[in-house]
């Protein structure tokens, strides 16, 4: 992320209704219902001050403890490969439309530096404005705004909320771990 809007934006009653924190949280699925009502409210969308070079971001009152941003992806940005660690967690677009490349295996948490994945383990999906995906703890991912002219707005939600993120490259079948950031590098 390249720059950040330094505030924290609550979502209105309107956008979620308040739900009592679960034994472990909201499920990925609780989480998913968030950012789906949070990416219909168009006040909470055009708060996101955007930008034509990188992406933007708000954080905002996640349900029962989550975290959750606000994102603006200007044409042709992309999040790289990445993980959410131990969270699960869920996205919608709230505008444009986002791509989302996923590995359908889970990896080892820890211990590896570079795996040869399978042949047809890729899956991919585009979302339009209006949908959304959750997912589980050590989902393995790329996030795209393949437009050549439009931005897109998305709302993600995870829970816990993010201890790290861990940034893979991929060459072909090989998926190899490049770093590990922490809450501090991107708040």
């Amino acid at each position: 992320m390249s720059a950040s809007a330094q505030s924290t934006l609550s979502a209105p009653a309107s956008a979620h209704a308040p739900q009592p924190a679960a034994a472990g949280g909201p499920t990925a699925a609780e989480l998913l219902d968030f950012a789906l009502r949070t990416a219909a409210d168009p006040q909470i969308v055009s708060s996101l001050p955007l930008d034509p070079e990188g992406r933007t971001w708000i954080r905002l009152d996640g349900p029962s403890g989550s975290e959750a941003w606000l994102i603006g992806w200007p044409p042709g940005t992309g999040t790289g490969w990445h993980d959410h660690a131990e969270s699960r967690g869920a996205f919608a677009t709230a505008r444009g439309r986002l791509t989302e490349h996923a590995l359908a295996v889970r990896l080892p948490a820890e211990g590896w530096q570079s795996l040869e994945l399978a042949p047809g383990l890729d899956r991919s999906r585009s979302l339009a404005a209006g949908s959304g995906r959750a997912f589980g703890e050590h989902h393995v991912h790329e996030v795209l705004n393949e437009s050549t002219a439009e931005h897109a707005v998305s709302v993600h939600a995870y829970y816990p909320p993010l201890p790290l993120i861990r940034r893979y490259s991929r060459s072909g079948p090989v998926l190899s771990l490049e770093h590990v950031e922490r809450p501090a590098d991107w708040q």
